[in-house]
């Protein structure tokens, strides 16, 4: 019970999103549809929604664009995607025109590119076991279980 009210507001969540105010909206749209591959959810005058995971991604107008990589002042967030293989998914977005930098850790891989707006994204390994609760299944594993 937290403060009282009876359920946690993580227990009350149905589903999770992020909403991306973009400058060059096309231009934005065309990246994460075309080249990340998202799904389009729905779409209305000025906005987009993709499938992203298990949640959305919703690109707008009404953000600020720059050349590069924006600075943590500029957009402090990231947009990472957890992938089966860093390497292939990486490859994947080089011959398609997007540069990646590749970093290895202890811990595993990851590679940062950008959207066309300067925002930073991020591959990692979606096997993390950093990242798994007990009982919880892996990536994989809930993967299979989904009806085809």
């Amino acid at each position: 019970m937290a403060h009282g009210i009876g359920k946690g507001l993580g227990e009350m969540i149905c589903t999770h999103g992020i909403i991306l105010g973009t400058e060059r909206y096309e231009a934005c749209l065309a990246f994460y549809r075309d080249v990340l591959e998202l799904p389009v959810w729905f779409e209305k005058e000025g906005l987009c929604c993709l499938r992203f995971g298990d949640g959305y991604l919703m690109i707008e107008t009404g953000g600020h664009a720059r050349d590069g990589r924006k600075s943590n002042a500029e957009n402090p967030t990231m947009l990472r995607f957890n992938v089966k293989d860093v390497d292939s998914a990486a490859d994947l977005l080089e011959a398609r025109g997007v540069p990646v930098q590749r970093k290895s850790f202890d811990w595993g891989q990851v590679a940062t590119f950008t959207d066309p707006d300067g925002n930073a994204c991020e591959l990692k390994d979606a096997e993390d076991p950093f990242f798994s609760r007990p009982g919880q299944r892996s990536v994989s594993e809930r993967r299979q279980a989904r009806p085809e």
